[in-house]
């Protein structure tokens, strides 16, 4: 099983269009947002051949963005919980390191995935990975100077090496 995971989008459609075209063709099972569309339209392109799932982000101002997740996948609110097959994710924006950081150090999860820093990352600690796919560029130190989505292979061993991170043109 094949994941997509994206983050802080900002309402940026070609970006979201990229992302979407880039999991088609790779034939993801899943798509994981981690947050940021900021507003409902930039949703509706993950209405695609994938399973969805999305959480709230910290610029996400408009409520409608958990309706429109709503109509076609799976609204996770300020964090939740998937599991696919026998790989668990817990799946947060990140907006609180802390918090971020408690997912990882708890030993629960194979995986965290967040977004938030638009820094794209991966980090094992423990037996548990954490994931930042990135996001569009913003001009904030650390920050990617590349639109970067993510994608997971769960079948095989968890780990670093299950994650490949894609520079998306758009």
């Amino acid at each position: 099983m094949r994941i997509g995971i994206v983050s802080d989008t900002h309402d940026d459609l070609a970006a979201v269009e990229a992302a979407v075209s880039l999991f088609d063709r790779l034939d993801v099972d899943a798509v994981v947002h981690c947050g940021d569309f900021v507003a409902p339209f930039s949703v509706t392109p993950f209405d695609a051949g994938f399973d969805f799932y999305a959480v709230r982000g910290n610029n996400d101002g408009e409520w409608a963005v958990q309706s429109t997740v709503e109509s076609f996948g799976t609204y996770l609110g300020e964090a939740g919980v998937i599991s696919f097959g026998t790989v668990d994710v817990a799946v947060t924006h990140g907006t609180s390191g802390v918090v971020v950081d408690a997912l990882v150090d708890c030993g629960d999860y194979d995986y965290v995935f967040h977004g938030h820093t638009h820094a794209h990352g991966v980090e094992e600690r423990d037996g548990t990975v954490r994931v930042n796919p990135g996001g569009l560029p913003i001009p904030v130190d650390g920050a990617d100077d590349r639109f970067r989505v993510a994608t997971l292979d769960a079948g095989a061993p968890v780990g670093n090496d299950a994650v490949t991170h894609h520079e998306i043109e758009r």
